[in-house]
């Protein structure tokens, strides 16, 4: 088991089959954020640190990249993933100009459809396996990619909401 430093969330794989709601409970909070008339929504802290809207934007795409993961993984064995390009998205996809009402409905899709396919995992298919390339290539079960994902939404609630509540 191991733990985030910064935030303190603990990866315990026995929890797994929990993430589907907290998914979706997470992504309606992401929400109700990007709904503020905060002019530090779109404001970065810092040039290398992601502004509230982008690091919704950066969740949303992780949800829909985590969701087509796990797809691949009931499909194949052990499938190599494909890097989601985190940084380049940034700009590629002009996340500080997306409408942050439009980033908040669209994250709780992406949270709708990654819970529809954990919901749909049966015992086996939490042991099922990829090759997780973040930060350096590794073999890691469905289990561990939900939490992992659970992680990054908390992570990154925990980012937007230093910087909104300052």
């Amino acid at each position: 088991m191991s733990t985030c430093a910064e935030c303190g969330f603990v990866y315990d794989l026995t929890r797994a089959t929990e993430v589907a709601p907290l998914a979706k409970e997470h992504a309606v909070e992401y929400a109700d954020l990007l709904l503020t008339d905060s002019p530090k929504l779109r404001q970065r802290p810092a040039p290398d640190t992601w502004s509230p809207l982008e690091y919704a934007c950066h969740m949303r795409d992780v949800l829909l990249m985590q969701r087509e993961r796990v797809l691949a993984a009931r499909r194949s064995d052990t499938p190599e993933t494909t890097p989601m390009g985190r940084d380049e998205r940034v700009e590629h996809d002009g996340y500080a100009d997306q409408k942050p009402s439009d980033v908040g409905r669209q994250l709780r899709d992406a949270a709708l459809l990654f819970a529809n396919v954990l919901d749909r995992l049966d015992a086996s298919d939490w042991e099922r396996t990829l090759i997780f390339s973040y930060p350096e290539p590794e073999k890691r079960s469905l289990r561990w990619l939900a939490l992992h994902t659970l992680h990054e939404l908390r992570h990154h609630l925990l980012d937007m909401h230093r910087q909104l509540d300052t």
